[in-house]
């Protein structure tokens, strides 16, 4: 059938051409053009080579001759023997004795005959079995290194490889390998040298490099190392790590940084790339990658330097992550303007399409304004490294949300007054029926035009006590002697609505969110350069515990910067997206393409969050 469709290419093409020229005389528009095209010469030429391909892809390739060198001697033995020899007979033999010529007819009988290997000597008979083996390795140095690196058996003084980097040059030869004995460099013997000396003999050499090594009898052909990915959850700087092997071919990272793990066979050093975050840059193959692989601590080795760093540490208290007490009061940090706030409730919500926009009462920013002032001052000594006994790595893989699953959580995340209030409600205000805020709790009593589960869930202090003992808040306080709070209830039933639910939290309030449940893409809000800062700012006005705002100060600024700084210093490794808040209307529209992002495309999540129950 194939044969018979591709033989009639020329017919059909004819045929198209005698249709197009029917079109041409009824004066059809662009006919004229494409019959033109249709009789062009080349597209005639190029189909007639095409076809002669497909006839030549069904047929089985095979030499007329095998010894097309040897004829081509004869011939050219039997244009000599003629006296007087044409100009034709005379450029035949000037063609065959050509070196060209006769390399591509050598070529040509090599592959006829299928001599594509060295012929070998036999082995001598008086060999002893137990000979080792020994592998001649040529490489050609360039601008890159060599890709591995080595070790000294102290008892013998012989040089072993003892590790070759991936994606080096060593790796892509694929003719050395970790545990080989290295017996020479470029002639000279190794054996007994210091591997400083070594690899200044590797540093003299140039072009080619030839290797003597002895492979190692236990090494696996076949061992093939299985690629993971996992998001550095520390900073690393191998040249601060007296323990590293090889300082040089180590790789540097910070907290945050995807990492493409391809190799940890040796348990205390493994060997990574960095990659970048965006999914559309990652190749799922790891050996496409030209880039050469660092050296990295392993999980459990950085685990222990971790803890050695920990015990070298004086011991601080570090109440910032300790979350307010119920039975403690906000009120112990007074401002003069605190005895005059009002007994109203300002109402800073909307509605917006007939939709109630929770969340965003004064008394609810109230509260968490003034819990986070003393959260603040409780801990401004507090080294970046808190929670520097957490797992050093977290193990990631791609994820799209199912269409039939819950939208993931959206958490915005800043400094107070870098204007995440003001994005998360211009946000909803955008499109309140897919983007909603969780209804908050609080024990104060329901007011006139309230209703409970718009602007609050007015519950008993006992209830709201109950649901703190039983972990169901992600963040509490209270505040002129009531609570409030915002519970993973409230979260959950905006979720199984069906809309997209966008809070913001202090940073500390991150961690027990990153569930498989909530599946949280965290976005953190930054302030634009400093300049810019106070231009967009200028006019701006701060909201305080009294009736009247006021205006920006150059201390507002200051602590904004700094706040913002710390945060991403201790947090970065949590966020997912960062977004400079510019621009409120062009900051807005950036965070609705992050979060559609974010529910239709490939993320990257931690592994646990993906696998399935068992």
């Amino acid at each position: 059938m194939r044969q018979t469709i591709d033989e009639g290419v020329s017919e059909v093409l004819s045929c198209v051409v005698e249709d197009v020229g029917h079109a041409v005389s009824r004066n059809v528009g662009g006919a004229e053009l494409l019959h033109e095209l249709l009789n062009a010469p080349w597209l005639r030429s190029l189909l007639q080579i095409y076809e002669c391909l497909l006839d030549f892809e069904m047929l089985t390739p095979t030499p007329l001759l095998p010894y097309a060198s040897g004829l081509s001697h004869e011939i050219m033995s039997a244009v000599q023997m003629i006296q007087h020899p044409s100009a034709e007979a005379r450029e035949l033999h000037c063609l065959l004795s050509s070196p060209h010529i006769q390399a591509l007819l050598s070529s040509h009988d090599s592959v006829a005959q299928a001599d594509f290997g060295p012929v070998l000597p036999p082995l001598p008979d008086d060999m002893a079995e137990d000979e080792e083996a020994m592998r001649i390795v040529c490489l050609v140095k360039n601008n890159q290194p060599l890709g591995a690196t080595i070790r000294r058996d102290e008892e013998t003084g012989a040089i072993y490889i003892a590790r070759v980097i991936h994606g080096g040059l060593a790796d892509r030869s694929r003719l050395l390998h970790a545990g080989d004995l290295l017996v020479e460099v470029n002639g000279n013997p190794v054996a007994g040298l210091e591997p400083e000396q070594v690899i200044q003999i590797l540093m003299n050499s140039h072009g080619t490099i030839l290797f003597k090594v002895i492979p190692d009898a236990a090494q696996s052909s076949g061992n093939s190392q299985k690629t993971v990915f996992m998001k550095a959850m520390v900073d690393y700087c191998p040249l601060l790590d007296t323990c590293s092997p090889c300082p040089p071919a180590g790789m540097m990272f910070s907290r945050g940084e995807l990492l493409q793990v391809v190799d940890q066979s040796d348990a205390r050093w493994w060997q990574a790339r960095k990659i970048s975050s965006s999914p559309m840059k990652i190749s799922s193959s790891p050996s496409s990658s030209s880039t050469c692989a660092g050296i990295i601590p392993s999980a459990s080795m950085l685990r222990s330097k971790q803890r050695e760093n920990w015990w070298s540490q004086p011991l601080q208290v570090h109440t910032c992550i300790k979350p307010l007490t119920v039975g403690g009061s906000a009120d112990n940090i007074q401002t003069p303007a605190d005895e005059h706030f009002p007994a109203t409730d300002e109402a800073d919500s909307d509605v917006t399409d007939g939709i109630y926009l929770a969340g965003f009462r004064r008394s609810f920013r109230l509260w968490r304004r003034t819990s986070y002032r003393r959260r603040r001052q409780s801990c401004s000594s507090c080294s970046p490294d808190t929670s520097s006994l957490c797992p050093p790595y977290e193990e990631v893989a791609l994820y799209q949300r199912p269409p039939q699953e819950n939208h993931r959580l959206i958490i915005l995340l800043g400094a107070t007054r870098v204007g995440v209030n003001e994005l998360r409600k211009s946000l909803i205000k955008l499109n309140p029926s897919s983007f909603q805020s969780p209804v908050p709790h609080t024990t104060r009593p329901m007011r006139a035009g309230e209703q409970t589960g718009r602007e609050y869930h007015f519950i008993t202090r006992e209830l709201f006590e109950y649901m703190v003992c039983n972990h169901r808040f992600v963040e509490y306080g209270e505040f002129k002697g009531q609570l409030y709070g915002t519970s993973t209830d409230s979260i959950d039933d905006v979720l199984r609505r069906g809309r997209m639910c966008i809070i913001d939290v202090e940073p500390h309030s991150i961690q027990p969110l990153r569930s498989k449940k909530l599946k949280p893409f965290v976005i953190f809000i930054k302030p634009p350069a400093a300049d810019r800062l106070r231009e967009t700012r200028r006019n701006a006005r701060i909201l305080s515990s009294c009736r009247e705002t006021r205006e920006f100060r150059e201390e507002d600024f200051v602590d904004l910067e700094e706040t913002s700084r710390l945060i991403e210093e201790k947090y970065k490794q949590f966020f997912d997206f960062t977004l400079e808040n510019n621009e409120l209307q062009e900051s807005c529209r950036k965070l609705c393409s992050i979060i559609k992002e974010a529910q239709e495309e490939e993320q990257w999540i931690p592994v646990s969050w993906s696998r399935e129950e068992e």
